[in-house]
């Protein structure tokens, strides 16, 4: 019915795989290639206005075909988001997806390679099973899928797709933009909203069918520089200031519950990402989350003073803190047009799905677009397990995903 299959398993191909710290956008040569590949198919569809700048944002154009002009002026503009990064947690190189046709519901071996065999099963993965029936792509073992985000990328070229094969079908101006590093927190700020010319717009970069969300956590992240003292450790009984030690210490100070793997729902949390060091001198990298804003701003205080704490005791300013804000709640954005959010799950009922609307655990394009001004919530692309060598994604579920999207344009036509 849609293009979406052979869509994404091209794209999965590409790596696309964002690199952290790096100091130009994108922060990868994989993700420009994917851009100009990209904006290439939307010209070759037929869509106007497409450009892959010098920072591999992609954008173009499916115009209204509304005869009606009343009708038409009804009709808003309305924006599909996608990225093109890749998570950095596995690597994206060489990644060669297979579709399990039919699956039995039984464990999927990914890569039988005696010690490193990866399996793919219902027993660590229940939610598995309950696509007994259906086609479903998986990774060799060796690297992450990447259906974060480029079934949202099939999805939206796949819809496009379709209305221009059926022109009966009416719809106002289609905007489709595709951005680089989401993975890196660069969060589409590199945006121009005023050229891409949508109303409102959709990420389509959720998870299972019948996710939606319009909240996301507020986010920061924060870096923590230990300065220790390292003298020969045979001698070093009063005088040793083991910076390793120290990191440990500060580490010891934070809640052992309110970290991400004992969390969830609308629970904030404090996770330290990296520590890497020596007695010498070591670095801890945190992100701190939490959807509740006066929350967000507690856990920050508690960071400083931590730190402050830790100086307090070792001295001279041995630890040094650089925190950043990274992306807010877009829930505070979004009230008074609630009828964005609503639409979708209009939608979704219309097409025999149960909509489920969920705290994002995490942020997306569409949370920092929603603060400059683009309302943009998030909807489900139809994957399970992101950023590793265990995701997969139903290739119903990719279909249902482009289905959405076509009925949300339908039911904005029909309320003109």
């Amino acid at each position: 019915m849609y293009s979406v299959l052979e869509r994404f398993l091209k794209y999965a191909a590409y790596d696309t795989q964002a690199a952290d710290g790096a100091d130009t956008v994108p922060s990868t040569l994989g993700q420009m290639v994917l851009a100009k590949e990209l904006a290439d198919e939307l010209r070759e569809l037929g869509l106007a206005g497409v450009e892959a700048d010098e920072h591999a944002y992609v954008m173009g154009t499916l115009p209204s075909n509304i005869k009606d002009p009343e009708k038409k002026k009804k009709v808003p503009a309305i924006g599909f988001i996608a990225h093109m990064d890749t998570a950095t947690e596995v690597t994206g190189r060489d990644v060669r997806p297979r579709v399990v046709r039919n699956y039995d519901g039984g464990d999927i071996i990914l890569k039988e390679d005696g010690a490193d065999k990866v399996v793919l099963s219902p027993g660590d993965f229940p939610y598995l099973a309950e696509y007994r029936g259906q086609d479903i792509v998986v990774t060799d073992g060796n690297t992450l899928l990447g259906a974060d985000n480029k079934a949202g990328i099939a999805e939206i070229i796949a819809g496009v797709e379709y209305l221009i094969k059926h022109p009966e079908i009416e719809h106002g101006d289609v905007k489709v933009a595709f951005t680089p590093d989401e993975e890196v927190s660069h969060l589409a700020k590199l945006l121009d909203i005023e050229k891409f010319g949508a109303d409102f717009a959709y990420t389509m970069d959720g998870g299972p069918v019948g996710e939606a969300c319009c909240e996301n956590f507020n986010a920061a992240g924060a870096t923590v520089t230990i300065k220790g003292r390292a003298v020969h450790p045979g001698r070093a009984k009063g005088l040793m200031l083991s910076a390793v030690t120290m990191g440990q210490e500060l580490n010891s100070l934070f809640p052992p519950a309110e970290v991400p793997e004992h969390t969830e729902g609308y629970e904030g949390y404090y996770h330290c990402l990296s520590f890497q060091g020596t007695t010498e001198s070591a670095v801890l990298k945190y992100i701190i989350r939490d959807h509740d804003t006066p929350r967000f701003e507690a856990r920050k205080k508690f960071m400083e003073g931590a730190v402050r704490w830790m100086n307090d005791k070792y001295g001279d300013e041995r630890f040094t803190l650089i925190m950043k804000d990274q992306y807010r709640n877009m829930a505070d954005r979004l009230k008074g047009s609630e009828h964005i959010l609503d639409t979708a799950l209009e939608a979704m009922r219309e097409l025999g799905i149960e909509p489920r609307v969920i705290p994002m655990r995490g942020g997306t394009d569409g949370a920092a677009l929603s603060w400059r001004g683009l309302l943009t919530p998030n909807l489900f692309t139809g994957g399970h397990n992101y950023h590793g060598r265990f995701e997969f994604i139903p290739v119903q579920s990719m279909e249902k995903a482009v289905a959405l999207m076509l009925k949300i344009l339908e039911l904005y036509v029909r309320r003109a």
